[in-house]
């Protein structure tokens, strides 16, 4: 299955988790990457990934901050020229940090707030232009199952993936005439390095984290199941799919 041949994505949060994973599935369906992310060290694991699958002659990475403009107009701009355009945007970086409310400095909850929200707005504004040249571009988002549910110690984050979720429908509508897409996936549930060390406070209540446990599966789904779901939004399978968000938590929150 070659969805994406000739098709120019870009990635962010491509050094690890859900969004190295995605890497991977479009360069497997012939997609030209640029593959954007903070850490230079995971960067170098998804060439390395690309590579043993024989797809790194599609792959083109950045590192950038995504919660610093200069880092996003340099790095993103950049990576977009590179592709010579671009079709579809995956804003899979973020963070995940725990404390309780009444503990949390704003020091913290600025830093949160950059990377995933700010970061989000900042990658979409730099990318909007060439997506809508492309006339059929897509943006996929990333909010979460915190955006609807009570997710305890995650006061910050929660806040982010709500704003991602109503970002998302509002660029949906602005655009959509203009051939834009917007979807946002609610990943829960999912192992990856976010969320094997939230960092949760040590006088954590353990029954409140229990609910936040998957019901169908054998415990938490890896990055790929969530990839899947992104390749099929982002490509013509998902042309009909727009301004509203698709949970993949395996019956977390049924």
């Amino acid at each position: 299955m070659k969805r994406f041949e000739g098709r120019r994505v870009l990635i962010t949060g491509a050094g690890s988790g859900i969004g190295q994973a995605t890497v991977a599935r479009i360069l497997e369906e012939g997609g030209i990457v640029a593959a954007a992310d903070v850490s230079e060290a995971g960067l170098e694991v998804t060439r390395e990934r690309a590579a043993a699958a024989g797809t790194a002659d599609r792959l083109a990475t950045a590192v950038v901050d995504i919660s610093n403009e200069d880092s996003v107009r340099e790095n993103i701009g950049g990576a977009i020229k590179g592709l010579g355009g671009l079709d579809v945007l995956v804003n899979a970086a973020g963070i995940l940090r725990a404390s309780h409310t009444d503990k949390t400095t704003l020091e913290f909850w600025n830093t949160v707030v950059g990377v995933n929200l700010t970061g989000t707005f900042l990658v979409t504004r730099e990318a909007l232009p060439a997506l809508l040249e492309s006339g059929k571009g897509v943006v996929v988002n990333f909010s979460s199952t915190s955006a609807h549910f009570a997710h305890p110690y995650m006061a910050a984050y929660a806040a982010t993936k709500g704003g991602i979720r109503s970002f998302t429908h509002a660029i949906a509508l602005e655009y959509a005439k203009q051939g834009l897409r917007a979807v946002a996936v609610e990943p829960g549930s999912i192992a990856s390095g976010m969320t094997s060390a939230p960092g949760f406070p040590e006088d954590v209540d353990p029954s409140l984290i229990g609910k936040l446990y998957p019901w169908i599966g054998d415990g938490f789904a890896p990055p790929e199941d969530v990839a899947g779901v992104i390749a099929m939004l982002a490509s013509d399978d998902g042309k009909f799919v727009t301004g509203t968000e698709i949970r993949i938590d395996g019956g977390t929150h049924m």
